[in-house]
């Protein structure tokens, strides 16, 4: 049923005048558009210079100030990265580069590669590395101004030179290592399943995402950071009665090296959702900065995502998404009146197609992102109010000014840009649901009388 409407929708669109590529970039600049809109509408916000009214007992004006300049910073770089993004995109577009590097690609591989590395996979991984490379020389100027400028004038960057150049490389490393294998699937996938390719490719991408979610924690994370258990102490002992409280699989405490990149702060567990056990990882920062009762309150909310399932469910609408964008690319991938408009006139070439696919597909993401966000929105409230049950109400209203003041977040938002971009609600919105009222000023210094789970001597900076 459902791959007979597909089928009649993919003859209906093959025109061969249908205007492709004037239809994308129509997508592409109101994209752009909208969210420079929002963009503009939070600056507005950003350029504030009073404490919101339900936070001037609590965030003192010089925190705010510079709270405020550091949203003002990223808006700006926001807007001038996403230019220059835009423009890249439509120069590659308008002037069919995709057929040209796809060329060179093909050349490559006639000359230097064996002949059991030719056909339609070789090429197109080929082709997507060549891109990826160019996109990532493209924004390195980009990404050094925001490692090295922006988020050193503030605070945040602890990377130097040498480790942000050695992340570059494990990175592009990673991604021939998992790419080539995972690309080279999912092409046979769609060349030896025919019109049902989406089914089996949906099954492929069920298995790679709960592959990943295994993995992820065990192999690439050591990679880049260190791992240490928490050493034994008052918050040790606190958070593993509170897992046995709520019956929580959990298999270790581990600390993380968060400072050894970034002044920002977290805390989180990783494992698969519905079975097996699971491991807490606390930013080193977190436990710099926060209280133990704090961290053990910060902890509490992330547990109430557990048992409230809430990964169990991203998970299936994750799959119910990928699903939607598989059937749907079936109606496009023989579509030649598409390949045809961006230069593709003898072949075909699956990839090509699921990248003209994903830039039509593009306007949908913004309704998506609005959607996802309301949902994850009402997570983050219920895993509140988990915590609140659990009498955490004090701890966790300080510990989330805390850690709005340390990571420097916008104090305040504009309603329709946070409802666009924000997966969390706004400290405000939070402290008001959980009935949280402070009466003082909120510091990130402990009490010097309190001991320190983590000290930064003992670690390996």
């Amino acid at each position: 049923m459902i791959q007979a409407f597909l089928q009649r929708l993919a003859r209906w669109l093959d025109r061969p005048l249908f205007p492709w590529k004037k239809l994308v970039f129509g997508f592409s600049f109101a994209e752009f558009a909208l969210e420079n809109w929002l963009l503009f509408r939070q600056y507005k916000v950003l350029q504030k210079t009073t404490v919101p009214k339900a936070l001037e007992k609590e965030i003192d004006q010089s925190t705010f100030e510079k709270s405020q300049a550091y949203g003002r910073a990223k808006a700006k770089f926001s807007f001038v990265s996403g230019l220059f993004n835009q423009v890249k995109s439509f120069a590659v577009l308008y002037f069919n580069v995709y057929p040209i590097v796809w060329g060179v690609a093909g050349t490559l591989l006639a000359r230097y590669a064996p002949a059991r590395f030719s056909g339609e996979i070789s090429q197109s991984l080929l082709f997507v590395y060549l891109f990826s490379l160019i996109d990532l020389v493209a924004g390195l100027p980009f990404a050094f101004y925001h490692s090295f400028v922006l988020e050193e004038k503030f605070g945040f960057n602890k990377m130097t030179i040498k480790l942000w150049l050695t992340d570059m490389v494990k990175g592009q490393a990673l991604a021939i290592a998992f790419g080539v294998p995972l690309g080279s699937a999912f092409l046979a996938i769609i060349k030896k399943t025919g019109q049902s390719f989406f089914y089996y490719l949906w099954v492929f991408m069920l298995v790679v995402q709960i592959s990943a979610m295994t993995l992820y924690p065990i192999l690439i994370v050591p990679m880049f950071n260190k791992l240490e258990p928490l050493k034994p102490g008052k918050l040790k002992e606190s958070v593993e009665a509170l897992a046995t409280k709520l019956k929580f699989p959990l298999a270790e405490l581990q600390v993380i090296d968060g400072s050894k990149r970034s002044a920002h702060s977290n805390a989180y567990f990783t494992g698969l959702p519905w079975i097996g056990k699971k491991k807490i990882v606390i930013y080193d920062t977190l436990l710099e900065k926060s209280t133990e009762k704090e961290v053990e309150a910060v902890l509490a909310h992330e547990l109430g995502h557990w048992k409230m399932n809430h990964t169990s469910r991203l998970l299936f609408i994750s799959q119910a998404h990928i699903f939607y964008i598989f059937a749907l690319f079936s109606v496009f991938i023989q579509n030649r009146s598409l390949y045809a408009n961006f230069g593709f006139h003898k072949e075909r070439p699956v990839m090509i197609g699921f990248l003209l696919f994903n830039e039509i597909l593009s306007p949908t993401d913004a309704i998506v992102k609005l959607l996802l966000n309301i949902w994850t929105r009402a997570m983050e409230y219920e895993a509140d109010a988990f915590a609140v049950e659990l009498g955490y109400t004090g701890e966790l209203g300080a510990s989330l000014v805390k850690l709005q003041i340390q990571n420097l977040s916008s104090m305040d938002a504009d309603w329709f840009y946070s409802s666009f971009h924000h997966s969390h609600p706004i400290l405000t919105e939070r402290l008001k649901a959980m009935g949280w009222k402070g009466d003082k000023k909120v510091t990130v210094d402990k009490s010097k009388d309190e001991e320190k789970p983590v000290k930064a001597a003992d670690r390996e900076l």
